[in-house]
């Protein structure tokens, strides 16, 4: 049996979810598990087990460790960067770099639906339906997320800011409320994220640098250092043990 397995399974369309996911540590483990959570440009909604709360999680700035005890059990569902903030009620810098509980932001609707989720057969059905539900009710995310990402991914902020009509004061405050921080940030994320696919992938890591944008493959590693709070060649390595040994099996 694996003593910790991760599993991310296709999100329905609307809420803006990029994934639903579970991760469980087996009773018999014998040691906790820890999981280095890196910056995505995420947040997510993840159910915990143990004592039946819901947490939000990010965006995150930097590294975040997140520890599993034997038998625990989490559910999450993830949002795509920028789609959560409506369906949260609140601006997604106002989770940045935390981890509140839900109820903060959802009064007593997060405690029935962790009840919910508690006596569920399927948990994972229960916290989606109730995000997709939520929805529905919400706020549409703000229209500039979508070309946002695609603009800041090939050019500067101004020319994104001008090519969406904006002022650059006006697109920070309204890249802060959907995202959580600021363009520059959102583009340097965004652009970690896409180096950390390729490195995984198995392309050389000196084309990794060239392909994403990084001026050499040591502007790489300190930025995969400032933002992972680890070297590369460590992630690259722990991704590469965790694969032989079958221990955390993501899908």
């Amino acid at each position: 049996m694996k003593a910790s397995r991760y599993l991310e399974l296709p999100a329905p369309a609307g809420a803006g979810l990029a994934c639903v996911w579970r991760h469980e540590l087996a009773a018999g483990a014998g040691e906790p598990y820890e999981q280095r959570v890196v910056p995505d440009g995420c947040v997510d909604l993840i159910w915990w087990s143990r004592d039946a709360r819901i947490q939000v999680a990010g965006p995150d700035t930097g590294p975040m460790l997140a520890r599993l005890d034997p038998g625990d059990r989490l559910i999450g569902v993830r949002f795509r960067p920028g789609m959560a903030a409506p369906i949260l009620g609140v601006p997604a810098d106002a989770v940045r770099d935390a981890r509140p509980p839900l109820r903060d932001l959802w009064g007593p609707e997060a405690d029935r639906l962790g009840e919910a989720l508690a006596s569920a057969g399927d948990p994972a059905q229960v916290l989606t339906r109730a995000v997709l539900r939520r929805s529905t009710e919400s706020e549409p995310a703000d229209p500039i997320v979508q070309p946002l990402l695609r603009d800041l991914a090939g050019r500067p902020v101004s020319e994104a800011a001008d090519a969406l009509g904006l002022g650059e004061r006006q697109l920070r405050r309204r890249v802060l409320a959907a995202f959580g921080y600021g363009p520059k940030t959102v583009q340097r994320v965004l652009r970690f994220q896409k180096a950390l696919g390729l490195a995984y992938a198995g392309r050389p890591l000196a084309d990794v640098a060239y392909a994403t944008g990084y001026s050499d493959q040591a502007h790489l590693a300190h930025e995969v250092r400032e933002l992972a709070g680890a070297p590369l060649t460590a992630l690259l390595e722990k991704a590469a043990s965790l694969e032989r040994a079958a221990d955390l099996t993501p899908v």
